[in-house]
C-alpha cells in the first residue's frame, strides 16, 4: 500500500486548522488567564500528532511559571526545568528559537529535566519559544514557550513545528488579550473601592460638621490626625465613626 505524503500532510493542516478555527473565541472571550492558555494547550495537544502533554511557560525576570496545560502531568517536567533553572523550555524563551530534543540520543544539556522525562516516560519535546506585547501597566515585554511533549520517539518532525508556529501565535494573542482583559478588571475594581471609599470619608466628615459644628475642612483635618495618630488608613477611621453611630448607647 502506498502512502500519499502530500494527502497526509494536507490532513494534518486540515486538522491544525480546525483546532484554530475553534480557537477563534478565545481572542474575543473575557477570561482569565489561565483559562485561556489552557483552552490553547488542551486545543494544541488535540490538533498536533504525538502532542501527549502541552503546556505553556511565561517567564519574568528570572520566574518562570506554567500558565496553561492540558494534562497535570506535563507540571512536573516544567517544574524540574524551573527548579534546576536549565531546560528546553528555558532556552527557548531565552533564546527565542526553538528547541527540538531527542531525549533518547547522548544529550546532557538538562540532566534534570532528562530524569524527570525519564520518570515520565517522555522521549521527545519540542519548545517553541512566546514574545506577549506588555501591557498597560507592565512596561516589560513577556517571553516564554510553548512546550509540547511526546512519549513517541523521534515525534515532531518540520512540519509539526511549522504547524506548533501557529498555535504559539494563538498562545501569544490570548495571552495578550487576557492581560488586558485582567487589568481592565483590575483597573474597575480600583476606581470601584475609590469611589466607595471617598463616599464613606464625605459621609465621616458630615458627621463630624454636625457634631462639632466645624467646616469640611477641619472635618477632614481631623479625620487625617486620627489616620496619622493610629497609622490605619484614612477610609478605615471614616467606616470606624460611621459604624460607631450604629451602636447602641449604654448608661
Amino acid at each position: 500500500m502506498t502512502i500519499d505524503p502530500r494527502g497526509e500532510a494536507l490532513g494534518r493542516l486540515s486538522a491544525t486548522s480546525e483546532a484554530l478555527r475553534s480557537l477563534r473565541d478565545v481572542f474575543a472571550s473575557e477570561e482569565p488567564l489561565d483559562d485561556v492558555t489552557g483552552r490553547v494547550a488542551a486545543t494544541a495537544a488535540r490538533a498536533i500528532r504525538h502532542a501527549d502533554g502541552v503546556s505553556i511557560t511565561v517567564v519574568r525576570g528570572e520566574d518562570a511559571e506554567t500558565r496553561g496545560h492540558n494534562d497535570e502531568w506535563v507540571l512536573s517536567l516544567d517544574r524540574a526545568q524551573y527548579v534546576s533553572g536549565r531546560g528546553p523550555c528555558l532556552d527557548a524563551a531565552k533564546h527565542q528559537q526553538p528547541i527540538h530534543a531527542d531525549l533518547n540520543a547522548d544529550d546532557n544539556r538538562w540532566p534534570e529535566f532528562g530524569e524527570a522525562a525519564q520518570q515520565s516516560g517522555v522521549h521527545t519535546v519540542l519548545s517553541l519559544p512566546l514574545t506577549i506585547d506588555a501591557s498597560h501597566n507592565d512596561r516589560n515585554e513577556l517571553v516564554g514557550s510553548l512546550n509540547v511533549y511526546s512519549y513517541s520517539a523521534s515525534a515532531f518532525d518540520p512540519f509539526d513545528e511549522s504547524l506548533m508556529q501557529l498555535f504559539s501565535v494563538a498562545a501569544e494573542q490570548a495571552i495578550a488579550n487576557a492581560r488586558r482583559w485582567q487589568f481592565s478588571r483590575k483597573t474597575l475594581a480600583q476606581l470601584e473601592r475609590a469611589l466607595d471609599s471617598r463616599g464613606d470619608i464625605e459621609q465621616a466628615k458630615g458627621v463630624l460638621r454636625q457634631l462639632h459644628g466645624c467646616s469640611a475642612d477641619e472635618a477632614f483635618a481631623e479625620l487625617v490626625k486620627q489616620s496619622q495618630r493610629r497609622n490605619i488608613k484614612l477610609h478605615d477611621v471614616a467606616l470606624e465613626l460611621l459604624a460607631s453611630l450604629d451602636k447602641p448607647l449604654t448608661n
